[in-house]
C-alpha cells in the first residue's frame, strides 16, 4: 500500500486503452522490474472508492471500503484482517509493518492508520526492525537481543497482570475500552509463549542481524530489513497476511536512500507519469514486489510453491493521486492464489464498481461466500452498480 497515490499511466503499457493481454506489451519504466512476471499479473483500472473521501488518505477506509480520514476510528474489519480470520491458523493471524522517514520510525515505531479488527480496534504496524526483529525472533537470539526480549516478556507479563487487577472496579463503558488495552498485553504474551514452542522452526528463517538494524544510512536501510522480516513471517508460516504500508497511510515519507531529496506531503504536489522522482520510488516498490515473489517461490507447497498460493495486491491509499476524489483506483495483482485469479492481462472497468468488489471477490477466492464487503445496499444503490465479485478478474 504506497501513499502519495498510483498513477496508472505509471503502471498501464502505452496505447493499452482495453481490456487485454499483457503478453506483447511493454511496461512502464516505473514497473519495469516486474517484466519477467507479466504472465502472473493483472493490472486493473476503473474501481472507484469515492465513498471513501480518500483525499489525503482515507486511512482504515483504504481496506475497509468506507469512510475514513485523519483521526477517524475504524468504521468495521478490514479485508486483511477479514482474510487472516479465514485463512489456516498460524501464530500471527496478521502481521502490518509500515515504512517512512527515519525519524518518523524512530519516533514513532508503531503506528495504527490501515488496518483494523473490528469497529474502533485498529491493528499496529511495526516499523522498527530491531523491534520487531526482537518479538518475533527474541527467543532464539543471543547477547543483547535476547537480554531484551528475556526483559520485556517479564515487563509485560507483570503489567498484564497489574493491568487487569487494576481495572476491576471501572464503570462499565470505560471497562470495555480498559478491557481492551489488558487484551493487547494478553495478545503480546501469547504470541511469545507460541513463538517460543516452535524456536528450533524460526531458526531456519531468522534474518541476519547487520549493521542496517543498528546504523542505518537511510531510511530505505529499515524499509529493506523491515520487509525482510515480513517475508521471513510468511516463509516460515508466523503469519499467512502481510500488510506493507509505504508510507504508513499518512501523507508521508521518505526515499532518500534511492536520492529522492524531497519527502512527505510535498512528493504528493508532484505528477508521477514521467517524473524521475516517482519512477525512482516506484521503481523501488516493484523492486520489493521482485524480491518478496522470488523468496515465496523459492518454498515449496503442495505440489507447487508458496507463490502458486499467493495473492500480492498493490495500489495506494490514496487511489490514483493524493488530492484525488477517488473515481479511479488502479489495483496490480500479482499471483492467481491457487488458480482463482486471471494473469497476464490488463482489465479496464467503467468506473462504476467500488473497491469493495476487488475485497469481496478476494474474499470469494478464498472460500467465502460474500456478495458485499462492507458495503449496504443503500449505500451500494448509490457507488455500486453490480453485485457480488468482479466476473472480469476471477478465473
Amino acid at each position: 500500500m504506497q501513499n502519495q497515490g498510483f498513477a496508472p499511466a505509471t503502471a498501464i503499457p502505452a496505447g493499452m486503452k482495453n481490456s487485454g493481454s499483457l503478453a506483447k506489451a511493454k511496461l512502464p519504466e516505473p514497473i519495469e522490474a516486474l517484466e519477467p512476471f507479466k504472465e502472473r499479473m493483472h493490472i486493473i483500472n476503473g474501481l472507484h472508492g469515492t465513498h471513501t473521501s480518500p483525499s489525503h488518505s482515507p486511512f482504515f477506509g483504504a481496506l475497509g471500503g468506507y469512510r475514513g480520514g485523519d483521526g477517524v476510528a475504524p468504521s468495521g474489519s478490514t479485508i486483511d484482517h477479514e482474510l487472516s480470520k479465514v485463512l489456516p491458523e498460524t501464530l500471527l493471524p496478521h502481521l502490518c509493518i509500515g515504512m517512512d522517514s527515519i525519524e518518523n520510525m524512530r519516533a514513532k515505531p508503531t503506528v495504527a492508520n490501515l488496518s483494523a479488527s473490528g469497529a474502533g480496534q485498529p491493528i499496529f504496524m511495526h516499523s522498527n526492525p530491531n523491534h520487531l526483529y526482537e518479538m518475533l525472533y527474541g527467543g532464539i537470539s543471543e547477547g543483547d537481543i535476547r537480554k531484551q526480549h528475556e526483559a520485556r516478556s517479564s515487563m509485560f507479563g507483570r503489567i498484564e497482570q497489574m493491568a487487569a487487577t487494576k481495572g476491576e472496579n471501572l464503570p462499565p463503558t470505560d471497562s470495555k475500552r480498559y478491557g481492551q488495552y489488558v487484551q493487547g498485553f494478553d495478545d503480546i504474551n501469547g504470541l511469545r509463549d507460541r513463538l517460543g514452542s516452535v524456536s528450533a522452526h524460526l531458526r531456519k528463517f531468522a534474518p541476519k542481524v547487520d549493521d542496517g538494524y543498528s546504523n542505518p544510512e537511510f531510511e530505505t536501510d529499515w524499509h529493506d530489513r523491515i520487509l525482510d522480516l515480513g517475508i521471513s513471517a510468511l516463509k516460515s508460516g508466523i503469519t499467512s497476511v502481510l500488510t506493507v504500508g509505504s508510507g504508513r497511510g499518512e501523507i508521508f515519507g521518505a526515499w532518500k536512500g534511492l536520492g529522492v531529496e524531497q519527502q512527505g506531503h510535498n512528493l504528493g504536489h508532484m505528477k508521477q507519469p514521467d517524473n524521475p522522482i516517482w519512477v525512482k520510488i516506484r521503481q523501488y516498490n516493484s523492486r520489493m514486489l521482485v524480491k518478496l515473489m522470488e523468496e515465496l517461490e523459492s518454498v515449496p507447497e503442495g505440489s507447487g510453491t508458496m507463490m502458486d498460493n499467493t495473492l500480492i495486491v498493490y495500489t495506494s491509499n490514496n487511489a490514483d493521486s493524493q488530492h484525488t476524489s477517488g473515481k479511479n483506483w488502479p489495483v496490480m495483482l500479482l499471483g492467481n492464489c491457487g488458480g482463482a485469479f486471471k494473469t497476464g492481462c490488463f482489465t479496464q472497468l467503467d468506473g462504476k464498481r467500488p473497491i469493495n468488489a476487488l475485497y469481496a471477490s478476494i474474499l470469494r477466492a478464498s472460500g467465502v461466500e460474500c456478495d458485499r464487503f462492507n458495503m449496504s445496499e443503500q449505500l451500494a444503490a448509490k457507488f455500486d452498480s453490480g453485485k457480488g465479485p468482479l466476473k472480469e478478474i476471477l478465473a
